[in-house]
């Protein structure tokens, strides 16, 4: 295991490497990168063929640049986790459009001071800041919203079956960390660009539900878990409501009961885009995929 002592060994520096993943981030980038450089033990980035300013940028901020061709994101985090050539016990896995927080780079320089984090914690949750168009989105439920970012690489797993987003998983104990991870991805303040990525998600997303339907195995979580664990409980009661009802539902849960309102007019359309459009849009490749099926089974 590396050493997990902040000091002269490290050049004071967290034994812990970053790794980032990009494509044509050129907009990101370099605010991401600026956050950890200095105090990182390694920086990666793993690119997927951008067209921008995206490599050099990241090749100018001292980062280490790999190519690898794009398929999911949990594909391309099982191969940067497997194929980078990392010296580090622990891995910040983090996106372009994120940027670590002083007060979370402060909080990750305590948890592996001294002889670092206990023997038995195996990843930590940072609380994420979403910002959208320039605006915090802190209510609706929003804020705070607890990811596990920072893991032991010989404890942490990626589910090859999730097409959209993804999730690292750890066997052990988890902690938290205090500190904001802020995400704000500049490409998407014009709006078609947000419109455009969201309308390819919900067709995955569609195919990704559908496929948990199908399989038992994804029928876990637990209500009063981590937070994993309470996301995959809920998703599995979303599955079981009503088509085009349930984005009614979120949306007014996520607007009205959980104070969405009060984000102003960019939470207005977020909140709006995220909790009603984005999820109608999914439920309307649901059933299109259905009848799809549906069709092929009539005709074999």
């Amino acid at each position: 295991m590396a050493d997990a002592r902040v000091g002269p060994g490290m050049g004071g520096r967290v034994p812990i490497a970053v790794v980032i993943l990009t494509f044509n981030e050129a907009r990101n980038i370099a605010a991401c990168l600026a956050a950890v450089v200095e105090w990182a033990a390694e920086v990666f980035v793993v690119d997927s063929g951008s067209d921008d300013q995206t490599v050099a940028l990241a090749t100018a901020a001292g980062a280490t640049v790999v190519t690898h061709a794009f398929e999911t994101h949990a594909n391309q985090w099982a191969w940067a986790l497997a194929h980078l050539p990392l010296t580090t016990a622990w891995v910040l896995g983090i996106d372009a459009d994120q940027q670590v927080s002083a007060d979370l780079r402060d909080a990750i320089r305590q948890a592996f001071a001294g002889d670092g984090p206990a023997a038995d914690v195996c990843g930590f949750y940072v609380t994420r800041r979403q910002v959208f168009r320039g605006r915090w989105i802190r209510h609706g439920g929003y804020y705070p919203k607890f990811l596990l970012k920072l893991f032991r690489r010989d404890a942490v797993s990626v589910d090859g079956r999730e097409l959209v987003d993804h999730h690292f998983h750890v066997t052990g104990t988890v902690a938290a960390l205090r500190g904001d991870l802020i995400e704000q991805n500049r490409n998407e303040d014009a709006i078609a660009v947000w419109i455009d990525k969201h309308n390819r998600y919900a067709r995955l997303q569609a195919r990704q539900e559908l496929a948990e339907r199908a399989d038992p195995d994804r029928a876990d979580g637990r209500l009063f878990g981590h937070a994993d664990e309470r996301v995959r409980w809920l998703k599995a009661r979303w599955r079981g409501l009503p088509l085009y009802v349930r984005p009614c539902l979120y949306f007014g849960y996520r607007y009205i009961v959980r104070a969405g309102f009060l984000d102003g007019r960019e939470g207005f359309v977020f909140h709006v885009l995220q909790a009603f459009w984005y999820r109608l849009l999914v439920d309307i490749n649901i059933s299109e995929l259905q009848q799809d099926r549906a069709q092929r089974a009539g005709h074999s």
